[in-house]
């Protein structure tokens, strides 16, 4: 079965960044190919690998509950919603060269995403034994967490700024985890955007109390936010850019 990592922590401390990071250094090493999985209803994974994706699970849950209803949704005649959705999953796909993305994305409407939870959690599963690597951006919070979206994963990977806020949001999901009797292999806190990559004494202190495990520290880059402002993928950073040696480094000691 494949190895699932799961990536979570306080929205806007670069997850999704670092995710897409991740994915690439799993790519390059061999250990392709790796289903990305990005399960935040507001989805940029892709924009982050630079490729588009393919329909989402929020679009086919529109499908799903409009057919019938909707004349822009229709299920062929005969065909059971079942049936019909099993069918469409193959289009959730977007295939690269050395992965394939799925998105889960959000519908148009209003609704409970409990469905497009379900998906998630039903794909995955059917998924796993097709890749040695799956990698879960979940989306800022505890929500999928909660939910035991992924209740088979090897491995979670907190992330945090260097905010105490940051941090502590990274704690209570730990906890969660553990309340939950999840039991990934591997635990571990990476800090990012520290600025010249060290911590200060607070920041420490903090993760000290939270009891987290610190993978490592990602520095501070400013070509990270000029890539962000023009719009461009961010596993195109220069090779020797201090935040994918950083990142490479850690994902080496957790031997991954």
């Amino acid at each position: 079965m494949g190895h699932i990592i799961a990536v979570a922590g306080k929205g806007g401390v670069g997850k999704t960044t670092l995710c897409g990071l991740l994915i690439q250094y799993l790519c390059e090493t061999g250990k392709r190919p790796v289903l990305a999985v990005d399960a935040d209803a507001n989805a940029n994974l892709n924009e982050v690998l630079g490729v588009e994706a393919g329909v989402t699970l929020g679009e086919l849950r529109e499908e799903i509950e409009r057919a019938g209803v909707d004349p822009k949704y229709q299920i062929p005649a005969g065909i059971t919603k079942a049936v019909y959705l099993e069918s469409r999953m193959a289009d959730a796909l977007a295939e690269e060269a050395d992965y394939d993305l799925m998105v889960m994305g959000r519908s148009q409407g209003q609704g409970c995403y409990c469905f497009v939870n379900g998906i998630v959690q039903t794909q995955i599963q059917k998924l796993q034994n097709h890749y040695p690597y799956i990698v879960v951006d979940n989306e800022a919070g505890m929500e999928h967490i909660s939910r035991g979206i992924l209740p088979t994963m090897e491995i979670a990977i907190l992330v945090s700024d260097c905010s105490r806020r940051g941090v502590q949001a990274a704690g209570r999901i730990a906890d969660l985890m553990k309340e939950l009797n999840l039991k990934p292999k591997k635990t571990g806190l990476i800090v990012n955007r520290a600025p010249n990559g060290t911590l200060d004494e607070g920041t420490l202190e903090e993760i000290r109390k939270q009891k987290l495990d610190l993978l490592g520290v990602v520095p501070q880059d400013e070509t990270v936010y000029q890539f962000d402002c023009e719009g461009k993928p961010m596993i195109q950073l220069p090779k020797d850019s201090p935040v994918r040696e950083a990142l490479k480094n850690i994902i080496e000691k957790m031997e991954i």
